[in-house]
């Protein structure tokens, strides 16, 4: 069985494990060791927080086997992107230009310097390890951090997005970057993204990114085709979270160009289609049945339970095990939420 749980101290060395694993430039998951202590410490105090509006807060999960207790995965949700200054991207724009004396009417394609997702919630550090990333548990760990911000609304934003890695190569080359960024930086895309942590919102950006809209046509076919495109190892992560109810093509990423994909948080399943139903003792397993992710209101932790239909039911029927996994107790009230 796998749980998703907040992470603890004791997960620290296991995470940077996981994070040596990173490609470079690819991963908003932190990477060295003082990172992951900040994230870790940040988190335990944001669960522990009485927060009731959206903050400084930030969570991070794990994925954790209960078998073995080994970590497959973390992934983490930020209460307030702009939380810590202003986050900024590209703003997709089209402009219209307009000569009457010649009769000529047409759009141009423009990238637009931004702060618009300042006020949104933000998803990010998602990684799985290879031998998971196709496997339910990804789904588990993808959508229970939202499943928690379905069983918490106040403390997160009314809209979500997710910035994804655009595309570079094999040496980590991208030509979005090379094309855009590198004029005003004067460094190359690994370099940069070191420079900034893999923050969006440096007060560096603003004053060395162009303030004036960028016209697209004027850049190499090379850039035009990496904006929007996810890198491979985004992909898995692009599809479940266009599955849950995000949505691309306003904003991209500054450095990569990659996706930046955003919702309503009445548009996300996990928000929308959560039962609350009692936990009652007993096997619900159903093979051939519906996959439900099942997650506890207090001490928050989720899994994956394979039931019949839950529709019309007041309770769901947890073995003692996957209740132990979970914490609870007959008489708790779970939600869950079909995947």
């Amino acid at each position: 069985m796998h749980i998703v749980r907040p992470a603890e101290h004791r997960d620290i060395p296991a995470l940077l494990e996981l994070a040596a694993g990173l490609t470079q430039g690819v991963h908003t998951m932190a990477k060295t060791a003082a990172a992951i202590e900040r994230a870790v410490e940040l988190s335990l105090n944001s669960f522990s927080s009485q927060a009731d509006m959206p903050g400084e807060e930030c969570y991070l999960f794990v994925l954790e086997n209960t078998t073995d207790g080994q970590l497959t995965g973390s992934a983490a949700i930020t209460a307030l992107a702009g939380s810590r200054g202003t986050f900024f991207c590209f703003r997709n724009d089209v402009i219209q230009q307009v000569s009457r004396d010649l009769d000529i009417s047409h759009s141009v394609h423009a990238l637009t310097l931004c702060a618009d997702l300042t006020s949104y919630s933000q998803l990010s550090s998602f990684f799985v390890r290879k031998d998971h990333q196709l496997q339910p548990e990804a789904a588990l760990l993808s959508r229970a951090r939202l499943m928690f911000a379905a069983i918490k609304p106040e403390r997160f934003g009314e809209h979500f997005f997710v910035s994804l890695a655009g595309y570079t190569d094999a040496e980590g080359h991208s030509p979005f970057w090379e094309a855009l960024g590198r004029k005003f930086f004067r460094k190359n895309f690994l370099e940069a993204e070191r420079l900034v942590d893999g923050a969006r919102n440096r007060t560096l950006i603003v004053e060395l990114m162009p303030h004036y809209p960028v016209y697209v046509p004027l850049l190499p076919g090379d850039a035009q085709a990496a904006m929007g495109q996810v890198h491979p190892e985004s992909e898995v992560p692009f599809e479940l979270l266009t599955k849950e109810g995000f949505a691309s093509d306003d904003f991209i990423d500054i450095f990569d160009g990659g996706p930046i994909l955003q919702a309503s948080k009445h548009s996300l399943h996990s928000f929308m289609h959560g039962l609350h139903l009692t936990v009652a003792a007993g096997d619900q397993l159903a093979e051939g049945g519906v996959t439900y992710l099942v997650a506890g209101m207090s001490d928050f932790r989720a899994t994956l339970v394979q039931s019949t239909s839950l529709e019309n039911s007041r309770h769901i029927r947890l073995s003692l095990a996957t209740r132990q996994a979970l914490k609870l107790d007959i008489g708790d009230e779970v939600v869950c939420v079909p995947l």
